[in-house]
């Protein structure tokens, strides 16, 4: 990699005003996530009629007083935290080769992720509704009609499968804390069980979904597809389902809460 490029994206990491964007990126995942696990608990106490997932969450922010405002902010800090792990990743220069492509890989899909997120929030702060599920539905849709589309649609429910599997393994095995400088005692346990319930309860959100990209190849059928909320819908119908959905939400709150907190304890590269 060019070394100018590297040194600046060193520069940026190390910024203050990026560094201030990004702890805030975290607290503002944490409000989206919150809600999210408010809006599963919603939808049993409404029999399935809740939107939850990012966009249901931020168009309940978007509609309070002064909530467009909000949902500009949140984008704001989702995109700061998004560019700061961009810059991370390319600034990496200690450790191996290998284990520096793979943390860096790591730095860029972390990065993906949180700038996807400010987008949709910016879609959402302009007035737009975007629809995951039915997007994903149409992407579905686009890949079957391809010659040997049904594969890379059961590779990407694959793939986003074992990125559920993941999120679980770092619950259960608590890596995450790798990342954050918790505070001794009673409270750093407290921050670390949340991270536990959190990490357990989005993993299991995420292979919910890749049940659905794989059930939607299996079958050969688009509109077996579909994303969070399609997900969420698709557990709450099972037996049992409403104590499934609510551990979930309850989930998705307790990881909106330690992501809050890691806004605090994150230990950000300097």
């Amino acid at each position: 990699m060019d070394e100018r490029v590297r040194a600046a994206a060193e520069t940026a990491e190390r910024s203050t005003p990026l560094r201030v964007l990004a702890r805030g990126g975290y607290a503002a995942s944490g409000v989206v996530h919150g809600l999210i696990g408010v809006l599963a608990l919603l939808l049993i106490a409404e029999h399935g009629r809740s939107e939850a997932d990012q966009v249901g969450a931020l168009a309940a922010i978007a509609a309070s007083p002064l909530g467009a405002v909000v949902v500009w902010l949140l984008a704001a800090l989702l995109c700061g935290l998004g560019v700061f792990h961009a810059a991370h990743g390319l600034a990496l220069r200690r450790s191996s080769p290998a284990r520096r492509r793979a943390r860096r890989a790591s730095e860029w899909g972390q990065a993906a992720a949180f700038l996807v997120m400010g987008a949709i929030a910016v879609t959402v702060a302009v007035g737009g509704r975007p629809d995951p599920d039915e997007r994903t539905r149409d992407a579905s849709r686009g890949l079957l009609t391809m010659p040997g589309g049904v594969f890379l649609l059961a590779a990407i429910g694959v793939g986003v499968g074992v990125a559920g599997v993941a999120w679980i393994v770092m619950g259960v095995t608590r890596s995450f804390r790798r990342q954050m400088s918790l505070p001794p005692g009673r409270a750093g346990r407290a921050v670390a069980a949340l991270g536990v319930v959190g990490f357990v309860a989005k993993g299991v959100a995420l292979l919910a979904v890749a049940v659905l990209l794989v059930a939607a190849a299996v079958q050969q059928d688009p509109g077996a597809a579909g994303a969070l909320d399609a997900a969420i819908t698709l557990v709450y119908r099972l037996p049992f389902g409403a104590w499934l959905v609510g551990g979930i939400g309850l989930g998705f709150v307790s990881y909106g809460v330690f992501c809050l907190l890691r806004a605090r304890y994150a230990e950000l590269p300097r």
